[in-house]
């Protein structure tokens, strides 16, 4: 959707709001009816589901690629939001109903985590190709054929599952989540772009008010949204901080992103295939961790892959203006492969602490959490960055540019880059250098901040994930009970 955007303004003829809301709606509904489709399917059906959702994004993507005006394509993307809510909680908990093995289930949840961190990669790649030779609704078609084999082949591939006794869905709790949910992250997104205002800030404390009308009300209803009783497990709220914290860093991989095109001058599809190496170390991470995780303790793996990761988030911050490329591609992967047996075991922990008839939930709230972790992630390492690139780039700015480009130039490293155009030769090398010296600075804090919270992450694995066995691994106590049995 980033490369096809400047596709989509100039066909479509959206403005500034219109485009804002064509890139953020499908991430504001995805989020919003997590925890209500994880629910409902496990009170309908989650194949049932599955599919339906299946159905209905491959719909909504026919209508997105061949919107007519920006109002149709808005609406289409909301449709693909909550479509595509139905599609992670359901195929996580349809693998821990169909592998109750705890080796086969981790290692089954590795690949789900592996394949999904290749379409984020290949995603890109393929629709920069795509965009070079078709129109920009081509890239909304990919999702058709893959809806499709789901369709065909999930009612005989696939077993059903749904809650015996899951009783009737409550519509005020389907409201509050909405709200609270859709208040919060959109107040996140709002405080990224502009900052600590007032508007913000209220979206964002309405969100938390919501909230907590949301979990008091599933206190008292004997057939809840969300079981809150899924807290107290000790396996399952910290796999869920967890992942919560890591995902916070994810940030990171923007400013990795704008550094290679605004300061490396390099098109997207350059940038991307200098990211590949790290994703696919993401990849093999994430595969590879519940085989060896099957030898050693999934506590000590995590906490030794987060010190790797660690070591990458100070790599990073030895990359420059005309030096480091090496340090910024080397810390990607390890920043990346050091994170991966955090959500590929996280996620395990989370679905398999939890009865079979909570899966849905608890995958849901896994998503959910994800949804507030990366908005929160992009609005605090956002305002960092920021900060730390204003403070350092007023001094390259000339005094006599007229205002609106001061401002340009004090937003943001692309703002500088287009109001130096026209500039002499010499105030144009100033400012853009400065600039360019202003962002690294707020990628590097960026980067020291994430380390920082992951190894925040380290402690809290080491002290409450310290009691897991390896997989598939029983206590002796387990074991002269089976033998007694």
């Amino acid at each position: 959707m980033i490369l096809a955007l400047p596709h989509i303004s100039a066909d479509l003829g959206a403005d500034s709001a219109q485009q804002l809301w064509i890139m953020d709606i499908y991430g504001f509904m995805l989020s919003g009816f997590l925890i209500t489709m994880g629910s409902l399917g496990d009170r309908i059906g989650r194949r049932k589901l599955l599919l339906v959702g299946g159905v209905a994004f491959a719909a909504a993507s026919l209508l997105a690629a061949f919107s007519e005006h920006a109002e149709m394509l808005i609406a289409a993307r909301a449709l693909l939001g909550i479509a595509g809510a139905t599609v992670a909680p359901s195929t996580l908990a349809l693998i821990s109903n169909m592998f109750h093995d705890h080796k086969q289930r981790s290692l089954a949840i590795g690949i789900w985590m592996m394949c999904s961190m290749g379409g984020m990669a290949l995603g890109p790649v393929i629709g920069g190709m795509m965009l070079n030779h078709l129109w920009w609704g081509s890239v909304f078609l990919l999702a058709v054929p893959v809806m499709l084999i789901l369709v065909l082949t999930g009612p005989f591939l696939l077993p059903e599952y749904r809650h015996p006794a899951s009783g009737r869905l409550d519509l005020g709790s389907v409201l509050l989540s909405l709200l609270a949910i859709l208040s919060a992250i959109y107040g996140l997104k709002e405080m990224a772009k502009q900052g600590l205002q007032i508007v913000p800030l209220l979206l964002l404390l309405a969100g938390i008010v919501f909230g907590a009308v949301f979990v008091a009300r599933q206190r008292r209803l004997a057939v809840p949204l969300l079981d809150m009783r899924l807290f107290a497990n000790r396996g399952f709220s910290s796999a869920l901080a967890g992942m919560f914290g890591i995902t916070l860093t994810g940030a990171v991989m923007l400013f990795i992103g704008q550094y290679l095109q605004f300061v490396r001058g390099m098109s997207p599809f350059e940038a991307g295939l200098h990211m590949l190496p790290g994703v696919i170390a993401s990849m093999a991470g994430m595969l590879l961790s519940p085989l060896i995780a099957r030898r050693i303790r999934p506590a000590r793996l995590i906490g030794t892959g987060l010190l790797l990761s660690a070591l990458g988030c100070l790599l990073l911050t030895q990359a420059g203006t005309q030096a480091g490329l090496a340090f910024l591609v080397i810390g990607f992967i390890g920043f990346n492969l050091g994170s991966s047996p955090l959500p590929s075991l996280s996620s395990d922990l989370v679905v398999g602490s939890v009865s079979p008839e909570k899966a849905g939930s608890a995958a849901a709230m896994l998503q959910t959490s994800g949804e507030f972790a990366f908005a929160l992630g992009i609005a605090v390492f956002g305002s960092i960055g920021t900060a730390v690139y204003r403070n350092q780039v007023a001094s390259a700015i000339p005094a006599d540019l007229p205002d609106s480009a001061i401002q340009a130039s004090r937003d943001s490293l692309a703002g500088a880059v287009s109001a130096a155009n026209g500039l002499p030769e010499g105030a144009y090398t100033e400012l853009v250098n400065g600039a360019r010296e202003a962002f690294i600075s707020g990628m590097h804090a960026v980067a020291l901040s994430s380390g920082v919270i992951i190894l925040g992450i380290i402690v809290l694995v080491a002290t409450q994930l310290r009691h897991l066995r390896p997989i598939g691994e029983k206590s002796a106590n387990q074991a002269d009970r089976m033998q007694e049995a």
